[in-house]
C-alpha cells in the first residue's frame, strides 16, 4: 500500500529533548544518520544560562541544524533572555517545557507543573515571541495527575496558542507529579493519542506533533496520517540505524547511501577536533553511538570495546580500531 502524507513540514519527524543525552555530540552523531529530522536539545534552566556558562550549554556543531533548543524555566523575563542567547547562538527554534514531571524540575516551578498555569505558561510564550524572531512552540503532556479530561488539555493548548505559539509537543501520557519517578512515568498512565488527534481537529490552524511511545516507522505512519508530526525519544537513542530510513519515507527526499562504517569513521574524525578544540575526552562522544550496530553480528563485543573505562587513556583510533577488531573477529583484543 502506498503510503500518503500531506507535504513535510518542519516538524514532520524529530528526536526528542532528553536530559543527559541529547547533547551536542548526540546531536552530531544523529545528523550522520538523517539531514532532516528536527533535533532538540536536552532541557537548559533559564538560571543556568543566566549564571551559569552558557557556551557550555549552547554550544552547537554548524551540521546541526535544524535543532531547537529546549528551556526550562517560567519566569517570562528570564525566558526571553534564555531565548536571545539561544537565537544568537544560532538555534532554529526555542521550546518550553511543560512536561516534565521530575521533582527537581517542579521545586523550580517550571515543567510539568506549569501546565496548571495556561496563562503563565502564555506570557512566556509571548515575552520570548517578543524577543526573538525563530518560532517558540511548547512541549507538554495532555494532563497532569489524576486530571484526564480532554477539556484540560484543549484549553492549554487554547491559552497558550492566543499568545502566539503555533507548534504544540504533545507528550500523550499524563505527567503524574506525585507518586511516580520520572522512568516509571514514561511507562504509567497509558498513552491516548487520541486526544493528540482531537487536538488536531479542533485546531486545525496549529502543527500538532505526537509523541511518546513510538518505536516503528509503521507507527510513525500511522500518527502521520492523523497529526503533522512524530517525535521519537529512547527508541531511536537505542537503535539509531532506523533514522536513515527518515529522510526518503517521510521527508521526499532522494534515499541517502551511508554505511555503519562511514558513520563510525566520521565520529572518530569527530573525537579527534573535539579533543583539541574543547579538551573533551573521546568516551564523552563514543556513548551516544553505542547503538550504531545494534542487531550486527559481533556488536555487543563492539559495544563492549567502546564503553570499556580501562581504554580511556587511549587515542580515540586506536580504540576504533579494537572495536573493529572486535565486531569482525567476534573477540576481545587482548587490551579490551
Amino acid at each position: 500500500m502506498t503510503e500518503t502524507f500531506s507535504a513535510p513540514g518542519p516538524w514532520r519527524l524529530s528526536v526528542a529533548p532528553m536530559l543527559d543525552w541529547t547533547d551536542k555530540h548526540c546531536r552530531y552523531f544523529h545528523r550522520l544518520l538523517t539531514k532532516n529530522t528536527r533535533l532538540y536539545t536536552e532541557m537548559v534552566t533559564t538560571g543556568a544560562l543566566r549564571h551559569g556558562d552558557a557556551r557550555r550549554h549552547l554550544r552547537l556543531d554548524e551540521t546541526e541544524h535544524p535543532v531547537a533548543l529546549q528551556l526550562g524555566g517560567s519566569e517570562p523575563a528570564e525566558l526571553a533572555h534564555a531565548a536571545r542567547l539561544g537565537q544568537a547562538w544560532g538555534y532554529d527554534e526555542i521550546n518550553l517545557n511543560c512536561g516534565c514531571p521530575s521533582e527537581r524540575v517542579q521545586r523550580g516551578a517550571f515543567g510539568a507543573c506549569l501546565m496548571a498555569e495556561p496563562q503563565l505558561v502564555a506570557d512566556g510564550v509571548k515575552a520570548m515571541r517578543d524577543a526573538v524572531s525563530v518560532p517558540v512552540t511548547v512541549k507538554h503532556r495532555i494532563g497532569i495527575d489524576r486530571e484526564e479530561s480532554y477539556g484540560f488539555v484543549r484549553d492549554f493548548v487554547g491559552t497558550v496558542s492566543e499568545a502566539g505559539c503555533e507548534v504544540f509537543i504533545v507528550h500523550a501520557r499524563n505527567a503524574w507529579l506525585q507518586g511516580l519517578s520520572p522512568k516509571e512515568n514514561r511507562e504509567v498512565p497509558p498513552l491516548r493519542y487520541e486526544l493528540a488527534y482531537q487536538l488536531k481537529r479542533d485546531f486545525p490552524q496549529l502543527t500538532i506533533v505526537v509523541n511518546g511511545g513510538i518505536q516503528t516507522n509503521e507507527q510513525i505512519a500511522a500518527h502521520l496520517a492523523e497529526v503533522d508530526g512524530a517525535m521519537l525519544g529512547r527508541e531511536v537513542y537505542y537503535r539509531p540505524w532506523v533514522m536513515t530510513t527518515w529522510d526518503a519515507r517521510f521527508q521526499g527526499a532522494e534515499p541517502r547511501q551511508v554505511e555503519r562504517d562511514d558513520v563510525e569513521a566520521a565520529m572518530v574524525d569527530y573525537m579527534e577536533r573535539e579533543a583539541l578544540d574543547d579538551g573533551t575526552p573521546w568516551y564523552a562522544i563514543a556513548r551516544h553511538m553505542l547503538g550504531l550496530r545494534h542487531g550486527e553480528r559481533g556488536a555487543r563485543l563492539w559495544r563492549q570495546v567502546w564503553s570499556n573505562h580501562r581504554l580511556k587513556p587511549l587515542p580515540p583510533r586506536q580504540v576504533w580500531a579494537m572495536a573493529r577488531e572486535a565486531l569482525h573477529t567476534e573477540r576481545l583484543p587482548a587490551l579490551a
